[in-house]
């Protein structure tokens, strides 16, 4: 591996594609996630290595550590390290060489451009050259990875990407008169039809507005709130799309890849 640690703050989706390019070019990754992760696309976020000890993502591994000290044995076998902390304070220990802001978290909870040598901002919520030193834009369209090295990402519109014409009918949510213990019947890959029961939150049912196959579901067990997301169903129908890193997050991975490489050898930033 390459002497250079990559930090990410948080293990989601688009994490995860970034890790899995990141390792697979040779990074040495650690991950940083909530002690309680509400990820949707379970089956290809390292975060489900929280709750399950060890999870493999297209031939990419990620363990749970309980302490910064850990990281080197889950390197030495070969596996990408999930640590609990979300306020990152193991930075001072890794001394990364850079540091991810994956969190999708819309804004900037506590990323600084003095954390790292290098330090690269997902999505809306950071401005290259104030708390950044690049910017990776995630929204869908023509600029879906661009790397920014002055000014933010587009801002956060709340609309999903379109697929097969399908925006905001192929999320699922909590009714808006629903709260408390979310319990799926069925399961991630699973083919549904429109109005279809595919969760209970208490009494509460949650059908799927459109048919094609769930892509996305929340944990069991955890508790939600009314209009939360908790899932997607994907209208192309492909079962294997939910067991894969998507089109969405290569790109992204793509566009810190870049700026990894302009940031540490091309460009250096001034601090």
């Amino acid at each position: 591996m390459r002497p250079e640690t990559v930090v990410i703050r948080g293990a989601g989706e688009l994490a995860t594609g970034i890790a899995h390019r990141l390792r697979r070019s040779g990074f040495p990754v650690v991950m940083l996630e909530l002690p309680q992760p509400t990820v949707e696309r379970r089956t290809v976020a390292l975060a489900e290595a929280v709750y399950e000890g060890e999870v493999t993502v297209e031939g990419v591994r990620g363990i749970r550590i309980e302490e910064p000290g850990a990281v080197q044995g889950a390197w030495a076998r070969g596996a990408v390290p999930v640590l609990v902390d979300p306020e990152a304070r193991c930075l001072g220990q890794l001394r990364p060489t850079v540091l991810v802001d994956a969190i999708m978290a819309k804004m900037n909870v506590g990323t600084r451009r003095d954390l790292a040598p290098v330090v690269i901002g997902v999505g809306p919520g950071f401005v290259a050259g104030l708390d950044a030193d690049a910017v990776v834009e995630t929204q869908c369209g023509h600029y879906l990875g661009r790397v920014i090295y002055r000014g933010a990402a587009d801002p956060h519109t709340g609309v999903p990407g379109e697929i097969l014409g399908y925006s905001e009918e192929r999320v699922l949510r909590v009714p808006p008169e629903a709260a408390g213990r979310w319990e799926p019947n069925v399961e991630i890959g699973h083919k549904v039809s429109a109005e279809e029961v595919v969760a209970w939150v208490g009494n509460t049912p949650v059908r799927s507005r459109i048919a094609g196959v769930v892509r996305g579901l929340l944990r069991p067990g955890l508790e939600v709130r009314p209009g939360q997301k908790v899932g997607d169903v994907d209208p192309r129908g492909r079962a294997e799309y939910c067991f894969s890193i998507s089109d969405r997050a290569r790109a992204v991975a793509g566009g810190v890849l870049e700026a990894i490489c302009h940031l540490l050898w091309v460009n250096p930033p001034r601090k």
